[in-house]
């Protein structure tokens, strides 16, 4: 017998349960049942793909028993089981990706982690949350040996040689006191309806069944009543997805999706869709109700399994659907894939390109009938997953057009979000551009930008971009429909010839000034000039979409390249009808100036959503400003 250690994230969530106090505890045979029917999932797909497995019965159950007398619930199934590496692989250690991201949301909290717990589910720990003592007897298919696997939770667990007849797992539970309800039939039971019941495997219990007195013609009993034990199917062993929408209730949806997702909460929406024709294919796609856990790690768990005529494929591949859909939990099953399709050909198969692009445009399709025929199941989406659908932008070109249509945005015109169509109602149909600005900063920092100085004295609508991921994509998006969509920085309007001769006039008035803070402030700015479009702010920094570093680094970005080539200094704009700047240009208080000339700069920079290079600097030059003034 061998002992070994929890790792260290496993044991943190096994003392989660075992001392929690959790609201919601049958969850965990759910989590079981899944477990059991995704081993029969790959023994299937293995017995019908595999040579070394072809001599392997398949006979799909899973089997409860209760002992009421030693109070222990039993499951078994007959599915591909484990053999010692497997079973350190898998219950020695968290093997599933958001299992970092779900401890790092632990708050310390035992009532708001026991909800974490729930919304999170964790597979095979579950069963500590019921059972003082764990056993695992395991065989896997093709192979001699057994092992039997014993832990109670506290940090170690053994692994010892066992005798089993047959592949497959059967798991012990020894219960804790107080959790004598699952040792009922008819809770059990309940639970299997509940979370269960469309596994695709039958699943069996015994449960008594009366048999009724006999009587003779006269009514008087020739034999009393008994009752007897009858192994008996206790879940209706449908694949869920196979049967026709008028055949299912909401409830069939909500209970499917609880046990693929392995969360308590209802889903938000879903599509159920059949496919007939050239290609025929089923899907069965959900959005939950919040984002998972491990939405922005890169080792993010996929939610889509893959089906051919009802045999599991796999439930691992990141190509069934693009990224940017990778929040949709569920189910593809088609007909025309070949079962032993490699990952390799998955990728580069004809029928499972159409599949995914049809089925792509149906949940982009659903999604904007959600959001014109019930906007608050919309909101609470795109406050969930509206930043990963941008991603789309950059990705999916073929449906970039829709994807923007879905989007919502804040703009400098509206106090509520709006659309892309919104906007397009009021745009100027001759110069036919949108206008954007996008920077990593508050929304009201964005809203009170220099740069939407002209736009506000001219009455024109800025959609207003303040998430990182704006940052990145909406420069390599050009167009929607007709339209152009432009940087707010690079706008430009008529000017009349009498504002073009102000504008020379004031340069030219300013040029010994802009000299000036140029050598002042040397390569922080590329140069120093006279703008005429800011109305209320002193300055304001652009970018030289010409300078070739920059171009260099929206190149690399667009080839999807990370780069540690520094931005391109930026270019001062000065408003020489501002009281500060005019001040400045007459003062003779060289210190002064040298101050105020980085100030500026470094407001300019805080508008525009940069972090300063030297807040110290900053802070020691504004007190020394302020200090003059008093």
């Amino acid at each position: 017998m061998a002992k070994h250690q929890f790792q260290t994230e496993a044991n943190q969530i096994l003392q989660l349960m075992i001392h929690s106090l959790y609201s919601n505890k049958e969850i965990f045979l759910r989590e079981l049942v899944s477990n059991a029917s995704d081993a029969m999932d790959k023994l299937n797909m293995l017995v019908l793909t595999d040579e070394k497995y072809k001599n392997v019965s398949f006979n799909p159950r899973i089997d409860i028993k209760i002992d009421k007398e030693k109070k222990t619930l039993t499951l078994s199934d007959t599915g591909i089981g484990m053999n010692e590496e497997d079973l350190m692989n898998n219950l020695g250690t968290i093997a599933k990706s958001g299992t970092k991201a779900f401890l790092e949301n632990l708050t310390g909290d035992q009532k708001e982690d026991s909800n974490l717990i729930g919304q999170f589910g964790v597979g095979f720990y579950s069963a500590f949350m019921v059972a003082k003592k764990v056993e695992v007897i395991t065989k896997k298919a093709g192979e001699e040996k057994a092992y039997k696997w014993i832990s109670d939770g506290t940090g170690e667990f053994e692994i010892e040689d066992a005798s089993k007849d047959s592949h497959g797992t059967e798991i012990i539970m020894y219960l804790n006191d107080g959790e004598e309800e699952f040792l009922e039939t008819y809770r059990v039971e309940s639970i299997i309806k509940k979370y269960s019941n469309h596994i695709a495997f039958p699943i069996f219990m015994d449960k008594e069944k009366t048999i009724p007195a006999k009587t003779d013609d006269d009514g008087k009993e020739i034999e009393p009543a008994k009752t007897e034990i009858e192994n008996v199917q206790i879940n209706a062993a449908n694949a869920l997805w196979t049967l026709s929408k008028s055949e299912l209730k909401d409830e069939d949806y909500k209970s499917f999706y609880e046990t693929i997702a392995h969360s308590s909460e209802e889903p938000l929406a879903w599509t159920h869709h059949k496919a007939e024709g050239a290609i025929e294919y089923t899907t069965l796609f959900y959005i939950p109700s919040k984002a998972p856990m491990d939405i922005y790690r890169v080792d993010y768990k996929p939610g889509i399994k893959l089906y051919i005529n009802r045999v599991f494929i796999t439930d691992d591949e990141k190509e069934l659907m693009p990224t940017y859909l990778r929040f949709l939990r569920g189910v593809i099953d088609s007909a025309d894939l070949p079962l032993n399709v490699s990952r390799e050909i998955l990728q580069s198969n004809p029928v499972m390109s159409k599949i995914r692009n049809a089925s792509v445009k149906k949940v982009l399709s659903e999604l904007s009938k959600m959001m014109k025929k019930d906007s608050d199941k919309y909101n609470t989406f795109y406050k969930e997953f509206g930043n990963v659908l941008k991603e789309g932008l950059y990705s999916d070109m073929g449906n970039r057009e829709k994807i923007l249509e879905l989007l919502k945005f804040n703009s400098l015109n509206s106090d509520e979000m709006i659309t892309i169509e919104d906007y397009v109602k009021n745009v100027d149909e001759e110069k036919k551009e949108i206008y954007y600005l996008a920077a990593k900063t508050s929304l009201d920092l964005l809203k009170h930008s220099p740069i939407l100085e002209k736009f506000k004295a001219r009455g024109i609508d800025v959609l207003l971009l303040n998430e990182e991921v704006d940052t990145i994509i909406f420069p390599m998006v050009t167009e929607y429909k007709e339209y152009k969509l432009i940087p707010a920085a690079d706008a430009k309007f008529d000017e009349s010839e009498d504002d073009k001769k102000e504008k020379e006039e004031l340069a030219k008035s300013y040029e010994d000034f802009t000299k000036k803070l140029k050598e002042i402030l040397g390569d922080s700015v590329k140069e120093v000039d006279v703008t005429t479009e800011l109305t209320d702010s002193p300055v304001a920094i652009k970018i030289d979409k010409e300078d070739p570093a920059y171009m260099m680094a929206q190149m690399m970005k667009q080839m999807g390249q990370a780069t540690d080539a520094p931005e391109p200094a930026p270019i001062l704009e000065i408003n020489p009808k501002h009281e500060l700047v005019e001040k400045l240009k007459e003062s003779a208080d060289v210190n002064l100036i040298e101050d105020a000339a980085h100030v500026l700069l470094d407001q300019a920079k805080l508008y525009d959503g940069q972090e300063l290079d030297d807040t110290a600097d900053f802070v020691v030059r504004l007190n020394r400003i302020i200090a003059k003034a008093l």
